[in-house]
């Protein structure tokens, strides 16, 4: 006989969970009492949109589930923004909310939220607990619906007086992965349609990889010569330095880039949904009818055919096509071979910072510089704004379970996703980017690294605007500022007060020795870098889009 809350960190436990994130609640007390005769590692948040992008980004890196807790109302409403970038991102994750007792249901109690109507439209599954005895079943089924076909959040409603009640329920198994294989019939027709091609080109994106399909994926492109893109976002699934790499397929790709995937005969699109944002707006690749043929490979048949019908759909995940098309015999003969050369190099030069820009930083020379000194194993984190072309663009990603960026264009996702990396891989260097918009939402979280000793080092590029949006508002509405100003904190001092380690640099020159400073101070820094808002990308001026819209 146990508690539900018992029951609940059983189940957890049973299914290898070794860390959870969380906001505490007096609606599941229980759960938290359970938690304290458990193994399992509480990490405690600040806010539950930091608590849940924390577990987004366990689940982004390692393809198993992250876990998060947070009361009702409130606090369930808070760790929405979470649930979107998994659903959109397609990554697992499991999001436990307290709820009203029973007995006050309907009432419209204290905080109460009907969950299932809430986050139904935005998570893969929302549900709640009534019966203590079924916290087995419904938790096997959780992990299942997170991890299988296109992975996604799930969320699961815990009454307060189920989560007291003392039932007897079955012992907690671990649930069992679902692989979907690529049929040999539909291989050699795959192989069929490379070997008639003259200008193949492959896009990776989406979840369901792991570094074993990573290195598959990179030695079939080799044995066929064939150039590679990641979607946006999707960096960490190709080496950028190897000869195939073509570049990122993201916002604003390389022009060359995006002639190449528009002129390709054979797109052979792996894992992604390729949406608004890495298709430039449905234009790379046209909806419903692709000019070019498409194979399009996607662990749920669902995503087939959704938006683009394909020449050959095959139902599989990213690593069991990746493992099949590594074992595929290439083609002797290899036309598209130069283009695939000259794409790369391409790519090389494009993620060639520039060496100057307006104002008294330059960020060219410091992502050159960071380039140099962070090893290949880096974790790099970002949310959403202008300041992530400088890390999208000209990091080059060696390896997989490096990158930690939504999608969904979320801001505030850096702060929170670089505790969770640096949580799951404490011995490698973990870097959040954040303007100081996009910081300002969910920096509070910088103190959750503080207290867990985990020391991450913070960019916030401060420009004093929301970039992105004053960059559209330049172009569409020249010189007629309206809500994109902001005036911040002093960041450097922010972090010396929660604990962490602080600098501000107000020249390049600045850039090097404080990085060193952070790096040797053993403790969570963050460097605020102050940067003209002229900058407002690599290669135009806020002055430009005004003037030359």
């Amino acid at each position: 006989m146990k508690t539900g809350g018992q029951l609940i960190v059983d189940c957890l436990e049973a299914n290898g969970v070794d860390r959870v994130f969380s906001v505490p609640g007096e609606s599941y007390l229980a759960v938290l009492d359970a938690l304290h005769d458990s193994n399992i590692r509480n990490i405690v948040c600040r806010q539950e949109g930091g608590a849940a992008m924390m577990a987004d980004c366990h689940g982004r890196l390692t393809g198993k589930p992250g876990i998060c807790f947070v009361t009702r109302g409130p606090g369930a409403t808070n760790a929405s923004p979470g649930i979107h970038i998994a659903m959109q991102d397609s990554i697992p994750m499991i999001l436990f909310i307290g709820q009203i007792a029973s007995h006050a249901r309907e009432r419209e109690a204290f905080q109460e939220v009907d969950y299932r109507a809430f986050f139904g439209p935005i998570a893969k599954w929302a549900t709640e607990i009534e019966d203590a005895s079924r916290i087995p079943e419904i938790l096997t089924r959780a992990f299942s619906v997170a991890t299988s076909g296109r992975p996604g959040p799930v969320v699961i409603a815990l009454p307060e007086d189920m989560l007291t009640s003392v039932v007897e329920a079955p012992e907690a198994q671990a649930w069992t992965p679902v692989e979907t294989e690529p049929g040999a019939a539909q291989m050699d027709e795959l192989a069929a349609l490379l070997k008639s091609a003259e200008r193949p080109f492959v896009i990776l994106g989406g979840t369901r990889w792991d570094e074993a399909s990573v290195t598959a994926i990179q030695k079939a492109a080799e044995a066929w010569a064939l150039p590679v893109g990641c979607s946006f976002r999707r960096q960490m699934l190709f080496d950028h330095l190897h000869p195939s790499y073509a570049g990122d397929v993201g916002i604003g790709p390389n022009p060359k880039l995006a002639a190449a995937i528009k002129g390709a005969d054979l797109v052979l699109l792996v894992g992604g949904r390729f949406g608004e944002m890495p298709s430039s707006d449905y234009t790379l690749l046209k909806s419903p009818y692709p000019d070019q043929k498409l194979v399009h490979v996607h662990s749920d048949a669902g995503e087939l055919g959704r938006v683009y019908r394909p020449t050959l759909a095959i139902n599989a995940s990213s690593a069991a096509f990746a493992k099949a098309f590594a074992s595929l015999p290439a083609a002797s003969n290899k036309p598209w071979a130069d283009e695939t050369r000259q794409l790369h190099q391409s790519y090389l030069d494009w993620s060639t910072p520039p060496e100057k820009g307006p104002g008294a930083v330059q960020m060219g020379p410091i992502m050159a510089y960071l380039e140099k000194m962070l090893p290949e194993d880096a974790i790099l984190t970002n949310g959403a704004g202008n300041y992530a072309t400088w890390v999208h663009r000209f990091h080059r990603f060696r390896r997989f379970a490096t990158q930690g960026a939504p999608t969904s264009g979320s801001m505030g996702y850096g702060t929170p996703a670089a505790v969770a990396a640096k949580a799951l891989f404490p011995e490698r260097e973990v870097i959040a980017f954040a303007g100081d918009g996009c910081f300002m939402m969910n920096g509070q979280e910088f103190a959750t690294a503080v207290q867990e000793n985990l020391p991450i080092i913070v960019i916030v590029v401060n420009n004093g605007i929301f970039g992105t949006i004053r960059m559209h508002q330049e172009r569409e509405y020249p010189g007629r500022v309206s809500g994109t100003d902001i005036r911040n904190p002093d960041f450097a001092a922010l972090a010396l007060a929660y604990g962490g380690h602080g600098e501000r640099v107000e020249a390049t020159a600045e850039f090097a020795p404080a990085f060193e400073r952070a790096r040797a101070s053993g403790k969570p820094a963050l460097i605020e870098i102050r940067l003209d808002p002229e900058a407002i990308t690599p290669t135009r001026t806020l002055t430009d889009i005004r003037e030359k819209r």
